[in-house]
């Protein structure tokens, strides 16, 4: 009889070490994948229902949005309208990774794959989470947002509070620095800026001044890499971040809300990078756990019905949708990643004639591993997708260009598949990706500090669209809570 890992649907923890085991020396050895320390915590679906409320973090401070998210949740989970994920993954070190108890044996290890080595990697590895994201600082920062603002509720009141974390969570996706990247300080310069902040500090402390409640002090490290902000320096103009430059020029905020409005953007660039990878990021740890699973069968390590299993769940996940299936609401994002990822190791190990025609830089060189692991490292959803996917690819998902205006009465059809098609589907669904022509781009282009105070914004229009009119009132509305004073905003054609 074979050596299983396990044999039936039943789970326990020594059987899911010795699973964890069995995985992770396949993904270090074979596969040498690069990761944090992982940390695998098992919790039942009330906990994975608060983990979804909470935007999927282990701590988090109190608003009223999370509870609403719960109770939808809830309702449609108990309804039998909607599953609960098998999985929640937090971008830290250790990665945390959740798993539901209710799972099957073949799940949990489906999901260690998945989520311990696959996520993980890609956390650790990708640039843009290199260059934004500190994952060994995040839940130190958490437990300080959380304590922070439950110290605020209680010094000044629920309401109070309430009302700025509502306006900063209506700017989140405005309170991210999209372009600008962080600094790369020399060690001479970030020693004579700790200098300076450290006598800045001392000069300028009184207790009256004090930002933060009493008991209540901030980690040594923040979740993002941060901005250098210089004490004293000059206002730039034109802002991409409203949420930065309401906290550090706002006329009328006090030092607590300043701090609360930190921690919002903190937190909203943390996610950032996480809107542009969504595909890649989905793949990668797709990719990664069929190719593990498929080797723990290989090697006799589970059985064929934990296989069968396995398979079922992967093709599920997989699955993508007909255009006219009621069910379409564009590529699913496990489907396109997986899709192209696959298809990269097969154009590694057997391209044909047209693979080497659109991939010569790695169609047929045997080292699919090393061609995968440099994508994940450095490349975004749009630049992924302008580099990789395949004209085999695009016939397999059917995809082909409509040209859309506002004031034709029908769809023209304006790419389809030879060469010259090819390329303008890639190019067209590679834009889709771009998280800047998704979002509104506003900036600050004005303050009158001096005078009557007044904030002015400018709204790019993307293809000439403006702002819903509506939602665009409400938001400035939210805006104007945070300045204190009036605010102008003017559409313009980019």
């Amino acid at each position: 009889m074979a050596d299983y890992l396990f044999t039936d649907s039943e789970w326990d923890f020594a059987t899911v070490e010795r699973t964890y085991k069995a995985i992770e020396e396949i993904a270090l050895n074979d596969l040498k994948l690069d990761v944090y320390p992982n940390q695998i915590e098992i919790i039942s679906s009330e906990q994975m229902l608060d983990a979804y409320s909470s935007i999927a973090m282990p701590l988090m401070y109190n608003h009223w949005s999370f509870g609403k998210t719960f109770a939808r949740e809830e309702a449609m989970y108990r309804a039998g309208y909607s599953a609960l994920a098998y999985e929640v993954v937090i971008n830290s070190s250790p990665c945390i990774s959740y798993l539901l108890e209710e799972n099957t044996m073949t799940m949990q290890a489906l999901v260690m794959a998945h989520a311990a080595f696959g996520h993980n990697h890609f956390f650790k590895n990708n640039y843009l989470f290199r260059q934004w994201t500190n994952a060994e600082g995040i839940m130190d920062y958490l437990a300080f947002a959380k304590k922070y603002i439950a110290a605020c509720e209680e010094r000044y009141g629920h309401d109070e509070v309430e009302a700025v974390l509502d306006s900063a969570h209506a700017l989140m996706h405005q309170g991210v620095f999209r372009y600008r990247r962080p600094p790369r300080p020399s060690k001479e310069k970030l020693l004579e800026k700790r200098r300076r902040r450290a006598q800045y500090e001392e000069s300028a402390y009184n207790e009256l001044w004090r930002t933060l409640p009493s008991g209540v002090e901030p980690p040594a490290a923040n979740p993002t890499t941060a901005i250098d902000e210089d004490f004293g320096g000059e206002v730039r103009l034109p802002e991409e971040n409203l949420l930065y430059f309401i906290e550090k020029n706002s006329p009328t905020l006090k030092a607590w809300q300043r701090e609360t409005l930190r921690i919002v953007r903190n937190l909203a660039q943390y996610f950032y990078p996480q809107r542009q990878l969504q595909v890649m990021n989905e793949g990668c740890a797709t990719f990664v756990h069929y190719t593990i699973m498929n080797l723990m069968y290989d090697r006799g390590l589970i059985t064929e019905g934990s296989w069968m299993e396995f398979m079922h769940s992967h093709t599920s996940v997989v699955f993508q949708p007909e255009f006219s299936d009621r069910r379409y609401h564009g590529f699913n994002p496990y489907a396109l990643g997986y899709g192209m990822m696959n298809d990269i190791r097969r154009i590694c190990e057997n391209p044909t004639a047209e693979d080497r025609d659109w991939f010569p830089q790695f169609a047929g060189n045997g080292d699919w591993i090393g061609t995968l692991k440099d994508a994940w490292a450095n490349y975004r959803d749009e630049s992924f997708i302008e580099q990789f996917l395949s004209p085999k690819l695009m016939r397999d998902f059917r995809m082909f260009a409509l040209y859309d205006k506002a004031e034709a009465s029908t769809f023209k059809v304006s790419a389809i598949h030879n060469d010259d098609g090819y390329r303008r589907v890639r190019s067209n669904l590679a834009r889709q990706y771009d998280v800047g022509t998704a979002d509104p781009y506003i900036q600050v282009t004005g303050a009158d500090l001096k005078g009557n105070r007044t904030l002015f914004l400018s709204h790019d229009m993307h293809r000439g669209v403006p702002l819903h009119n509506q939602t665009k009132e409400l938001v400035l509305g939210h805006i104007e809570r945070l300045w204190g004073h009036d605010v102008k905003l003017e559409e313009r054609a980019a």
